[in-house]
């Protein structure tokens, strides 16, 4: 076996031992070499091989003890190297008990604890005997990797040796069990025991509560003699990991009024409760617990502080803390980068994610999950290409479903459909998140067809549809226009899958009764509503109102938005734009002076598109981009072009009552033809042009979108509020249904 070393030119010389192989010195001698203590003192794998130099150097390297000593460094220090412990391992031709003992217990810690299994068995083979040391990192291997079947043959070696009555054995017997979902076998272990503290108690305990069943857990926790802070995590935690957060902090009140010390892990968890049940007046009590107890740089406890704060909305707090790390690790940008995505804040996400990029810290799945919602939300392709890239060349093998249902979902809203299917296609398994992010994608893109064929696929393949999976299908119907299916659907739901049908669902089904003109079944459909309609429902038939010219139905429906929404200007512009279709100017003039009367501002159209992996966004007569003058020339010539080709602006759609000419130049400046004609003068002939557009695309740049495709020989990919848009050839993917 050879080596590479660096100089050991850093340390002193120390004696060379003329040691036969497997002899080892008095105990006292190699305890006290110079080598050994650096060795002890040492803070990076570099300095590590300088010092196996030194070993060797000195004649160290044929002792047992030295050598063991190096290879529990490489296989537990964090600052090791498992595989360069496995070389060390492989050069000792008769190791030690202690030695097989680390080797398992550095699989065990590693990335793949199965291996450490597999040392146990080589172990036997060589007639190394097991002892105490050996079996609780190897049932936990078990646990990690769900060998209950191997555990059950480890637990009957443990009987066969005498070893089920040493604590840890016990312990750790109970925990893979129960870890393993034998919850049986885990309590009929505990029960037959007469060694029953505390820490056997929580094994069982945290058994139970990872499987979701609390009140056994509560049963154990009450019985509990006397109950320690890892007693009391313990519950907390399991309520916490159950989505029952108020309960987790309710039973952390109760734990500080029985006079329990909370730890590091108590807070951890306890602040994570916080993030996800906004909590933020204990969240700051917990941060000045932490300060009054000196753990102001404890990473771990200020990783949680970020991510309570980001969730809770106080993104300034979380990012302060976040500048103040002096050294920070992957979780500590996951969670910065996971709360700006968490509170919409998509551009600052991606910013952050670039910084990482720069970095020296490598980012890992969480963190891709964290940042896919923001290439989805901003169109950012480009940058979804490359972390699929990245996640094929690093993480292959990787069984994480969130993640490439992150990727799905990406790539479904960045308009490339068919990479959402491919990623679908690989996957393995499937998960019913993956089945419902491809069927809303394929609606999304109005194949109504493909999601419905999905939906079929899913059930045969014994999925069960759940309140999502109804909410891609009714959304297929609508933007399909698929009436009678999604009547069909609606009432399926209901009485063949025992989904109760929740606001999305009704919505779906006003949109779709709404557009095709069938106001009264949709009004009917309102008041049997087991719940109060929200604005998106008003909202929905408000727009159908629109698009049919229903002014009255109109009046109603936006007299209901403004007294759930009054904040929201949307309904005031929408009934404006219905008044303005009408001709009725004096009512357009009255509806703007509420508007302006209560300080509220129309939300402006944006369009972004990305160019070379950057995003660029424009808002309606945008200027200021560095590249306007040449913008506004592009916008000149397709103007030119689109009156060549016959194309005359639709202006009903501009509110105001102003003479035609300057109504055709207000439609010529919006958002989604300034972000066309940049992609026009920015990427080559023939390439695909995709625009994601923060409100519904007006009929007007609908109708000329399609006009600019046929000119410049141009697919563009167009997403707006409600769904896509593929214009192709002078033709729209919607067929003009949206």
């Amino acid at each position: 076996m050879a080596f590479t070393y660096c100089s050991p030119s850093l340390f002193l010389p120390s004696p060379t031992l003329h040691l036969q192989r497997a002899s080892d010195p008095p105990y006292r001698l190699l305890q006290k070499h110079p080598s050994l203590i650096l060795l002890s003192n040492c803070k990076s794998f570099q300095t590590l091989k300088q010092i196996h130099s030194q070993i060797i150097k000195s004649g160290l390297h044929d002792t047992q003890f030295a050598m063991s000593k190096l290879i529990e460094f490489c296989a537990i220090s964090p600052f090791g190297n498992l595989s360069y412990a496995l070389l060390l391992f492989e050069s000792i031709e008769q190791p030690n008990q202690f030695i097989w003992n680390t080797m398992i217990r550095g699989n065990s810690l590693s990335s793949s604890p199965a291996e450490a299994i597999d040392f146990y068995v080589r172990m036997l083979l060589r007639g190394v005997e097991s002892n105490s040391y050996t079996f609780p990192f190897l049932l936990k291997s078990c646990a990690k990797v769900a060998a209950t079947q191997e555990g059950k043959q480890i637990h009957g070696q443990i009987l066969k040796l005498g070893l089920e009555s040493d604590p840890f054995v016990h312990t750790s017997i109970i925990n893979m069990y129960a870890q393993n979902g034998e919850l049986g076998y885990a309590e009929l272990v505990f029960s037959k025991s007469s060694h029953r503290d505390a820490v056997s108690f929580t094994a069982l305990i945290t058994g139970y509560t990872s499987r979701g069943c609390l009140d056994d857990a509560r049963r154990l926790f009450d019985e509990i003699p006397l109950r320690d802070a890892v007693s009391w995590n313990a519950m907390i935690a399991g309520y916490a990991q159950s989505g029952r957060f108020e309960e987790a902090l309710e039973f952390f009140h109760d734990m500080k009024r029985a006079n329990v010390a909370p730890n590091e892990s108590t807070m951890v968890t306890v602040l994570s409760a916080c993030a996800q049940s906004g909590s933020l007046e204990l969240g700051n009590w917990v941060r000045s617990w932490i300060d009054d107890h000196g753990l102001g740089s404890n990473l771990r406890l200020v990783n949680a502080l970020i991510d309570m704060y980001s969730k809770c909305g106080e993104l300034e707090k979380a990012r302060d803390l976040f500048e103040g790390i002096c050294e920070k690790d992957v979780i500590s940008w996951n969670v910065m980068i996971g709360g700006y995505s968490h509170m919409n804040s998509y551009k600052e996400a991606l910013a952050l994610f670039r910084k990482m990029q720069e970095s020296n810290v490598e980012p890992n799945d969480v963190t891709f999950v964290s940042i896919l919602p923001a290439c989805a939300y901003l169109g950012a392709l480009d940058l979804g290409k490359w972390i699929h890239a990245y996640i094929d060349k690093h993480f292959q093998g990787l069984t994480n479903t969130s993640l490439w249902t992150s990727l799905i979902d990406m790539y479904a809203k960045c308009g490339n459909i068919d990479a959402a299917k491919q990623v679908f296609a690989g996957m393995k398994p499937k998960s019913l998140g993956s089945w419902n992010a491809l069927i809303s994608g394929s609606a999304m893109h109005g194949h109504a067809n493909m999601a419905l064929e999905l939906f079929r696929q899913m059930k045969d393949e014994g999925f069960e549809p759940d309140d999502i999976t109804f909410v891609g299908v009714l959304s297929a119907c609508s933007h399909a226009g698929l009436v009678d299916l999604a009547r069909h659907f609606f009432t399926s739901m209901v009485e063949s899958h025992g989904v109760s049908p929740k606001l999305q669902h009704y919505g779906c089904m006003i949109d779709l009764l709404g557009r095709a003109g069938l106001f009264d079944e949709a009004v009917a459909l309102i008041k049997t509503m087991e719940m109060n309609p929200d604005g998106a429902i008003w909202g929905s038939l408000l727009g159908a109102c629109r698009v049919h010219g229903k002014t009255e139905l109109a009046e109603l429906a936006a007299k209901h938005l403004f007294e759930l929404e009054p904040e929201n200007p949307g309904a005031y512009v929408l009934l404006s734009n219905i008044y303005a279709r009408a001709g009725r100017w004096d009512d357009v003039a009255r509806t703007r002076t509420k508007l302006n009367d209560k300080g509220m501002k129309k939300v402006p159209g944006c369009s972004s598109i990305e160019i070379d992996s950057v995003v660029h966004e424009f808002l309606v007569g945008d200027r200021v981009h560095e590249q306007s003058h040449e913008i506004y020339e592009m916008l000149d010539e397709i103007d030119r072009l689109l009156e060549k080709s016959g194309h005359v602006p639709d202006t009903s759609e501009v509110l105001y009552d102003m003479d035609e000419e300057w109504k055709e130049g207000a439609l010529s400046y919006h958002s989604e033809k300034l972000a066309i004609a940049f992609g026009l003068i920015s990427t080559k002939p023939e390439t695909t042009i995709r625009i994601v557009k923060n409100l519904r695309v007006c009929g007007n740049c609908h109708s000329a979108m399609k006009l600019i495709s046929k000119i410049y020989n141009r697919e563009i990919i167009a997403r707006d509020r409600n769904r896509f848009h593929h214009f192709k050839d002078g033709s729209c993917s919607c067929m003009d249904y949206w």
